[in-house]
């Protein structure tokens, strides 16, 4: 499956004016555009920030449709527009035993905390900044193994859970995190009552990548980082069945797929 999403990857035209989209166009991938002279683009209605040299950014959720469009303006005022499709994908069920009762149904005096808590996320997620970092190639972000993949559907203690939206890669607590690629970080939280140690960076755009679970952060809000910066260290904080990095990608409220972007190598490049 994998290994096919990647083929989907390759630049080409949506018309003769030469629009280029570069990425994965199937469920959970993101895609970057280019066009000189542009003025205007949107997708599906909604508008796109361009940047100045023409660049453009957006992305699908794990239950995108199938069929999308773009409009763009060009230097001339004229008006363009392109449908084209996406791919659907098939994911995993995958059963976990033995969660504590109360994170699979938290009591009533922790829902308000709850809520705070998500509302911190995104507005976190909500920034749109004219960060250029999104088009960087993108890391991997800790040693470990695989052992959560985007899209698959949780039953914990055979209850049935929102989909995983995240990568895992599980490995011991303090294993270091390290930046997959340059960003700000615009969220920087402890202890969030489902997530744990949580951060979140800003690329620009609208994207944004979070890494949870974590049992220290070693950056605050406002720092900036660099590819292979060591960020926090891998924990079992939050809701969890042992020491992991849940990380993830957003398209402002579009959940990504991290692995569709990810260069299988360490972004700390020292490390082997």
């Amino acid at each position: 499956m994998h290994k096919l999403l990647l083929a989907l990857g390759a630049c080409f035209a949506l018309s003769a004016q030469a629009i280029e989209l570069k990425g994965h166009l199937t469920q959970g991938g993101m895609v970057t555009g280019h066009l000189e002279g542009i003025k205007s683009v949107s997708l599906n209605g909604k508008e796109l920030k361009i940047t100045p040299n023409g660049q453009f950014v957006f992305g699908f959720g794990r239950d995108a449709k199938s069929e999308h469009k773009l409009i763009w303006v060009d230097k001339n005022n004229i008006q363009h527009s392109k449908e084209f499709f996406i791919t659907s994908r098939d994911y995993d069920i995958d059963r976990i035993t033995g969660v504590a009762k109360k994170y699979v149904s938290p009591p009533k005096e922790v829902l308000q905390r709850i809520r705070n808590d998500s509302k911190k996320v995104s507005a976190a997620r909500a920034k749109s900044s004219t960060l250029e970092f999104f088009d960087s190639p993108v890391y991997r972000p800790a040693k470990g193994r695989i052992s959560g993949v985007y899209g698959s559907q949780r039953y914990f203690n055979g209850e049935p859970r929102r989909p995983h939206f995240g990568l895992d890669i599980a490995n011991k607590t303090g294993t270091p995190i390290w930046a997959p690629l340059p960003g700000k970080v615009v969220l920087a939280e402890k202890d969030l009552y489902y997530s744990g140690g949580t951060l979140i960076l800003d690329h620009g755009y609208g994207i944004t990548s979070t890494y949870i679970h974590m049992s220290k952060l070693h950056v605050k809000v406002g720092d900036m980082v660099s590819t292979g910066e060591v960020i926090g260290d891998i924990g079992a904080t939050g809701r969890v069945t042992g020491p992991h990095l849940d990380w993830r990608f957003n398209w402002y409220g579009e959940r990504l797929d991290p692995e569709l972007l990810m260069i299988d190598k360490p972004a700390n490049k020292s490390s082997k």
